[in-house]
């Protein structure tokens, strides 16, 4: 297919993200990278002829120098609907690629790809070659276990129609070859994303409440209906280790539900540029903040609240609001964090409209939590660290789930 940009239009693309980062990024102290350097750089490769498939890849590149979880190149829905990856959930485990789950489609119906296989190469290059080499500079994430997680789930992304060649091995057997088309465009609904609020009961009276996004306030509305006094609740269970996206008044309108006492909301603040202070040769936007004065979030009085124990789970996917409700919740004192530390990615996200329908999102605010503790770039470090192994995935086995358990169970509660 014809490209659709000019070389002058790709340059102005990337003169936008340049621009609208440098004023507006909330975590210039974290970046590495020498972002005037960058620009000089893609401006030089713009004057490449090049599809518009190529140039979002260097795009990304571009973008992902700021180390920014919640950092996205959005793309023209022209060109969304030619990147696509199968319908096979991938995910990293011990830095290894295993294949969780699948959608079901005439494809997968004859290839049926085995659960748990691990992928061992794509396209001939050994898996975690492919994942450095190939897909690992595209990725924007603030801490490497999230940046190697997110790798993986989109390493078999490419060009929508095209086949990707898998070794694959489950325990036991020998390794086979699999085949299969990138069928699910980024314009598609994905169909192996888990419901945003589900709940589930363990023996002994307790709910484990899994959420996987805290984007809608129907998840407010779910976890209201769900527990209306908590009669039945000897022990709860919060698990956020999927939780990428969503608000922070959401996450507080839950955890305002688990105690009876105010509690205090985190910090947050946002570049304010000040051009004046240029003229003046004092500090600018790199050292001039925005930010009110820390505050409390009452506890919620149209429900009672839940006082018996609590454990919430986290991973490395845990990010933005469910970061603030991690942080929250320790400074509520009401029980643990197991698993492991969060993404590191807090802060409002805000998107910014580039020339020819592309745009382009990150963080605009620092996030903190009530005690001053920063998380960004380190996560939230749990309480008690669980792990999952390659061997717990194989047997089925909830190492933090089970830690959990073990913890209400005992009775305990901070």
């Amino acid at each position: 297919m014809a490209q659709q940009l000019t070389a002058a239009e790709r340059a102005a693309v990337v003169a936008s993200v340049w621009a609208e980062a440098r004023y507006n990024f909330a975590y210039w102290d974290r970046v590495r990278a020498d972002w005037d350097s960058a620009l000089v750089a893609n401006m030089r490769l713009t004057a490449e002829p090049q599809s518009d498939l190529l140039f979002y890849r260097r795009l990304r590149r571009f973008l992902a120098l700021l180390g920014d979880g919640r950092a996205v190149v959005i793309a023209p829905p022209a060109l969304r609907s030619r990147i696509a990856r199968p319908p096979l959930l991938v995910s990293a485990v011990e830095r290894r690629a295993f294949i969780m789950n699948y959608a079901e489609n005439d494809e997968m119906r004859v290839a049926r790809p085995q659960r748990f296989a691990e992928i061992l190469a794509v396209q001939s290059i050994p898996t975690e070659t492919w994942v450095r080499d190939s897909v690992l500079p595209e990725i924007s994430a603030a801490t490497p276990a999230d940046r190697w997680q997110r790798a993986v789930t989109w390493m078999l992304q490419g060009d929508k129609g095209t086949s990707v060649h898998l070794l694959v091995r489950v325990p036991g057997e020998e390794p086979r070859g699999l085949s299969v088309t990138r069928s699910l465009s980024l314009n598609d609904r994905w169909p192996l994303d888990p419901p945003a609020f589900a709940v589930e009961s363990l023996p002994g009276e307790i709910a484990v409440v899994h959420i996987a996004s805290l984007a809608d306030e129907d998840v407010v509305r779910q976890f209201d209906r769900t527990f209306p006094d908590f009669a039945q609740v000897q022990g709860l269970v919060l698990d956020l280790r999927r939780t990428a996206e969503g608000r922070t008044d959401y996450a507080y309108q839950i955890l305002a539900r688990l105690t009876d006492r105010p509690f205090p909301a985190v910090r947050w603040r946002t570049p304010e540029y000040r051009p004046a202070f240029r003229a003046w040769n004092v500090a600018d936007s790199a050292t001039t903040w925005y930010g009110p004065a820390p505050g409390t979030v009452a506890p919620r009085d149209d429900h009672p609240p839940y006082g018996g124990p609590i454990a919430v789970l986290a991973s490395s996917a845990t990010a933005g609001a469910a970061e603030d409700l991690l942080a929250a919740f320790r400074a509520t004192g009401r029980g643990v964090i197991i698993g492991e530390p969060s993404g590191g990615s807090p802060g409002d996200v805000a998107t910014f409209a580039l020339p020819k329908s592309w745009g382009v999102q990150f963080s605009v605010t620092r996030h903190e939590a009530p005690d001053g503790t920063a998380y960004a770039g380190v996560g939230v470090k749990p309480d008690i660290v669980v792990s999952p192994t390659v061997k717990d995935v194989l047997e089925g086995n909830e190492p933090a789930l089970d830690k959990a358990r073990e913890y209400l169970q005992s009775g305990r509660s901070r």
